[in-house]
C-alpha cells in the first residue's frame, strides 16, 4: 500500500532525500514511538508527511515537524487532520537546531537522511537531556555500529558515544524497494531510550576528545595512543578494568567515560 503521490517533487540528492512509500512500515514505525496524549512529539525531515499524517492522527498533546526543504515545510503547514493534532513547522537544518531548549519531556521521531544521520544523533543524545523515546529509520550498517558490542569491527566512537548517553535497540529492516527513490542499501529503524546516569557536560567534552584520539588509531594499543598525555596505567582505578596493552575498540563505553575523566583531570594537574 502506497502513501506517496507520484505527482510530488523528486526527491533532491544534495538533502539526502528517500521518501517512504508504504503505509503499513510508517505505521509501524510510529508505533514504537508510542505515542500518547500527553506527548510533546517532534518529527525531523517529514517531506511528503508519511510519518506525519499517522502521528497526528494519534493525537499527541504537541506536534512540531523540522524541515530544512522549504516546499515541503510548506506542505506540511497545510496538513490538517480532522480529530487529530495540527502539526507546527519549523523550516530549519536539523543540524542547526537548540535541541536543548525543547521542553522535557519530548519524543523524536524521523527518517533520517543518511548523509546527517550520524551527526544529527551525536547532537541530539547528547545536548537533549529532556528527551525520553526516539524512533529513528537510518542506514542499516550504521544500525549495526550502534548496536555493535566492544571487540567488533562494527564498534567505534559513534558506538560509544549514542550509548553513552541512550539504549538502542533493532526494531526492524526495512527493504529498498520502499522508498521513491530506492537507495541501495537497506535501513533499520532503531529506537532509543535514554539511561538513567547521563554524563556532565565538561565530560561530554572530554568524552568526545578521547574519542577522536583513539579510534583515529583504533588499530594501535591504548598505551601507544596515550604517550604524550602523561596518563599512566596506575592512575586508573583498578576496578575500571583498563589496562594499556588493549586496543580502543575493546573498552565499553563506561571505561571510554572513565578515561576521559582521567584525561581531563590528569591535564588540569600537568
Amino acid at each position: 500500500m502506497s502513501s506517496f503521490d507520484p505527482a510530488t517533487p523528486k526527491a533532491k540528492k544534495s538533502l539526502g532525500q528517500n521518501f517512504l512509500q508504504d503505509a503499513n512500515i510508517a505505521r509501524k514505525i510510529v508505533d514504537a514511538l508510542r505515542v500518547g496524549p500527553d506527548d510533546f512529539v517532534v518529527e525531523i525531515g517529514p517531506g511528503p508527511g508519511a510519518l506525519t499524517s499517522i502521528i497526528a492522527e494519534r493525537a499527541p498533546a504537541r506536534l512540531l515537524l523540522v524541515e530544512k526543504d522549504e516546499y515541503w515545510a510548506g506542505e506540511r503547514r497545510d496538513t490538517k487532520v480532522p480529530g487529530g493534532t495540527q502539526p507546527e513547522v519549523l523550516c530549519a537544518d536539523a543540524l542547526a537546531v537548540a535541541w536543548e531548549g525543547f521542553p522535557a519531556p519530548w519524543k523524536c521521531i524521523g527518517n533520517l537522511p543518511y548523509n546527517v544521520a550520524s551527526p544529527l544523533m551525536w547532537e541530539i543524545f547528547s545536548r537533549a537531556r529532556g528527551l525520553s523515546r526516539a524512533v529513528f529509520m537510518i542506514q542499516k550498517e550504521v544500525g549495526q555500529r550502534l548496536t555493535a558490542e566492544p571487540g567488533t569491527g562494527a564498534y567505534g566512537a559513534l558506538s560509544v558515544w549514542v550509548r553513552t548517553f541512550m539504549r538502542p535497540r533493532i526494531e526492524f529492516i526495512v527493504p529498498p524497494q520502499v522508498f521513491i527513490p530506492r537507495p541501495k542499501v537497506d535501513s533499520a529503524v532503531l529506537s532509543f531510550e535514554p539511561l538513567d546516569d547521563v554524563p556532565s557536560l565538561d565530560d561530554c567534552a572530554a568524552l568526545a576528545k578521547t574519542l577522536h584520539r583513539c579510534f583515529q588509531q583504533r588499530r594501535k594499543q591504548l598505551g601507544t595512543i596515550l604517550k604524550g598525555t602523561g596518563l599512566t596505567e596506575d592512575a586508573l582505578p583498578p576496578e575500571s578494568g583498563i589496562v594499556f596493552t588493549v586496543r580502543p575498540e575493546r573498552l565499553t563505553p563506561g571505561q571510554f567515560l572513565l578515561l576521559a575523566r582521567a584525561l581531563r583531570e590528569n591535564a588540569a594537574t600537568a
